[in-house]
């Protein structure tokens, strides 16, 4: 699995491999930036010849950008660097660089060309330029660009050339993926050491283009003072989780789910919900309703026994048919509620308490969350396990914040939830986040902007169910579910285009994700 690193962590390996394995800081410049010339020469098809832009700040980035430089102008291209501060204010290792930088100059006028501030822009409109270099800013970068950074950024963005970024595109915070202002957007980023949590999130994720990671010789030894770990997740780890099914398998004992949801107003949220937990490996589904949408479901459902319970008058469940769903809470390997589940008050009352007693482990999504949302102290049961399937509403109203606060600190507010709920939190979005009560959490790398549809929910928390009722670990079912899920949305793109994107054309599709997950 993948491991992701926040800058805080990127700086203490540093310093752990400069102080205790006694690496020189010159040397990691050089080897990052000796590393970055050898993708972009890859990328190119070569540099002889070529004409290549590198922009440097200040920084160590800016530094690494210098190595590059000369890297460049080694392997026969001409470089022009427009270096965004003065040279007389730059230290340590990047300092080093623009002397022996300079030092190259004099031997290769033609080919070689350094500009300082303040001319560095003066001219730059006439630069036509084979490829960029953005070594600005590095992954620690926080706020807005201004001036001669923000001038150089905008120039970057506005060449039509290839661009690559050093680290991560400048003006993106590496923690977060956010960008204030303005951000580069890069076609490849290579990155060092390991990949960074902000390429993932937010803006990061659209303006990386490809991420190729480099080794630079840090070495990842645990760290006493590391955060708690974020892992990206891919094929190879869902493969290795999901579960293989016996040869003396029958259809009671690779899972059961009951899933409880529907009202009269919703019938197709239950109906996905039910007919993706079969499609992720459920042996057998119940699906509990309102009686009086029995034959619609039944017609929509060929698979799953549809079992009509007691309703309210407006259509959603009744606590009157208690006896009956307490008798598929026992009978279940895994419950599902929520799905269609509709609003009244005596189904939510009825919900808190019905979810309360379940021994079975639970996923909820949907209107359950939004009933929940009201009595977030019944979140913390302690009976079997839970997963909570919110998008960015649900969980505002579940932790008492605006939805923009969860979307600003996406990663914290999932892991805060799942410990202040003792549950798993599947909080869906781009990309989605699934976060453990033991503080792991795992970004999803599948799934595209046309999976931003009604009904794509309900799938994914039936897909979660599946997994489970088969025997895999809560927290597994959970990341491997939202893989899978965002798997499916991928093929299905392919084949219908984003735009027209629906939850059932993901549905139709999972069997051929588990296919290439299983092959893979």
């Amino acid at each position: 699995m993948q491991l992701l690193t926040s800058p805080e962590s990127m700086r203490a390996f540093d310093r752990h491999a400069i102080t205790r394995h006694h690496i020189p800081g010159q040397v990691l410049m050089e080897n990052a930036g000796r590393a970055c010339t050898d993708r972009l020469e890859a990328a190119l098809g070569g540099v002889s010849g070529k004409h290549v832009v590198v922009v440097s700040g200040g920084g160590n980035n800016g530094g690494d950008g210098l190595v590059i430089a000369r890297h460049l102008l080694i392997r026969g291209a001409t470089v022009t660097v427009l270096l965004l501060a003065r040279g007389s204010s730059l230290r340590g290792d990047a300092a080093a660089n623009l002397k022996i930088l300079l030092s190259l100059r004099l031997r290769h006028p033609k080919r070689l060309t350094v500009r300082e501030l303040p001319q560095t822009f003066r001219t730059s409109s006439v630069l036509k330029p084979d490829a960029i270099v953005d070594a600005i800013f590095g992954t620690g970068f926080k706020g807005v660009p201004k001036g001669v950074h923000k001038q150089a950024m905008e120039w970057i963005n506005g060449q039509r050339t290839f661009v690559v970024a050093v680290d991560i595109p400048s003006g993106i915070d590496g923690g977060t993926g956010e960008a204030l202002g303005v951000a580069v957007r890069a076609d490849l980023t290579v990155t060092m050491g390991a990949a960074k949590i902000g390429q993932y999130l937010g803006r990061g994720r659209e303006l990386c283009g490809r991420v190729d990671i480099v080794d630079i010789g840090i070495g990842y030894a645990p760290l006493p003072d590391a955060e708690p770990p974020v892992f990206r997740v891919d094929s190879s780890d869902v493969r290795a989780s999901l579960p293989r099914r016996p040869l003396t398998a029958h259809k009671y004992s690779v899972g059961k789910v009951f899933v409880l949801g529907g009202s009269r107003q919703y019938t197709g949220a239950p109906a996905l919900a039910a007919h993706a937990a079969l499609r992720a490996g459920a042996g057998a589904v119940v699906l509990g309703a309102p009686r009086s949408i029995h034959s619609v479901l039944s017609r929509k459902l060929q698979e799953v026994i549809v079992e009509g319970l007691e309703e309210t008058e407006s259509g959603t469940i009744s606590p009157r048919g208690r006896e009956a769903i307490e008798s598929r809470f026992a009978w279940a390997d895994v419950v599902l509620l929520g799905p269609g589940l509709g609003r009244h008050p005596e189904t939510d009352e009825f919900l808190l308490e019905l979810y309360k007693a379940c021994p079975n482990p639970v996923v909820i999504d949907a209107d359950a969350l939004t009933a929940i949302a009201r009595s977030p102290r019944a979140l913390r049961r302690n009976a079997g396990p839970a997963v909570l399937t919110p998008h960015t509403g649900e969980m505002a109203r579940l932790m008492g914040m605006e939805a923009a606060e969860v979307e600003k600190n996406r990663l914290g507010v999932a892991s805060e939830a799942a410990r202040k709920f003792r549950s798993v939190v599947v909080l869906k979005g781009a990309p989605t986040i699934t976060a453990s009560e033991k503080g792991l959490l795992f970004l999803n790398s599948t799934g595209n902007p046309g999976m931003a549809t009604i009904g794509m929910g309900d799938v994914l928390a039936g897909v979660i169910a599946g997994l489970i009722a088969q025997g895999m670990p809560v927290c597994d079912s959970a990341w491997s579910g939202a893989f899978l899920h965002g798997s499916a949305g991928d093929l299905a793109a392919r084949k219908f285009g984003q735009r027209s994107l629906l939850a059932s054309d993901v549905l139709a599709c999972l069997p051929e994700a588990f296919r290439e997950v299983e092959n893979s």
